[in-house]
């Protein structure tokens, strides 16, 4: 009687799964190379990287899944890229830009954000507050998110290119706005997702009039524009935690939160 051949199992990252890395690879890259510009002084390119790995952070994953290419090595490497590209990065070029001005304790609020960062991600993979984050079926996030937390703490940069004040490049301005956006990114507010945005028929060609306008101001005046962005997102936190708050009594005491997902 003969026996079977046993199948191998198949090693390695599967062919299909190479662009959607290369991508995440290429983020990561892309938030070394602001730091690389920082400490030339060369302040617009350097933010101006940290935006194209925002950009690629967006589109890994989507590759991944048009490709049917996600992999667990495809997981730990975003995790990774985000943390390099949207927690030290970042604090590297808000380090360099203000706080290494503010005399023994500038380096700890750029080790905080970084941190920060970490602890998020980390949190994120390991679900370790799984019964306390917001359910993802209500469409929230819990915190700000890491790319999202990186154009937070470089809106004062954004200001000074914009007015060239240098108030907005005072370590006491600095500082405590990158505790705040810290402490955001590991908090357990509720804030939104792109899933928990829901717009009427009648609003929808605004929306899109709107982007296209967006993308417009980018391209042509994109350090205001991103302020302004970054002043949108900070006025919709109230907004995302009535919302959730909203979602959880429609629920009522006998159904299961969010919270217990």
């Amino acid at each position: 009687m003969k026996r079977g051949r046993l199948k191998r199992p198949m090693r390695g990252i599967p062919a299909r799964a190479i662009i959607p890395n290369a991508i995440t690879v290429l983020a990561l890259c892309m938030g070394l190379s602001a730091v690389r510009f920082a400490l030339a002084g060369q302040w617009e390119t350097a933010l101006t990287f940290i935006v194209i790995a925002g950009v690629l952070d967006g589109f890994d994953g989507r590759v991944a899944r048009l490709l049917n290419g996600q992999t667990r090595f495809g997981a730990e490497l975003d995790s990774l890229s985000d943390v390099i590209a949207f927690g030290v990065a970042p604090s590297l070029v808000v380090y360099l830009w203000s706080l290494e001005t503010m005399p023994r304790y500038g380096w700890i609020f750029a080790l905080a954000f970084a941190a920060a960062c970490a602890l998020r991600l980390a949190r994120f993979n390991a679900s370790i507050d799984e019964d306390e984050q917001p359910h993802k079926s209500a469409g929230f996030l819990t915190g700000v998110p890491a790319p999202t937390a990186a154009g937070l703490l470089m809106f004062p940069i954004f200001l000074w290119l914009v007015t060239h004040e240098p108030l907005f490049r005072d370590f006491y301005v600095v500082a405590p706005w990158a505790a705040l956006i810290a402490f955001l990114m590991v908090s357990n507010v509720a804030t939104f997702s792109w899933s928990s945005i829901r717009l009427k028929r009648g609003m929808r060609f605004g929306a899109l009039a709107g982007i296209a306008g967006m993308i417009a101001a980018i391209v042509t005046i994109p350090w205001i524009a991103f302020s302004a962005l970054a002043v949108a997102y900070l006025i919709s936190i109230p907004f995302s935690i009535a919302s959730y708050a909203k979602v959880r009594r429609q629920r009522g005491p006998d159904e299961p939160s969010p919270d217990a997902a």
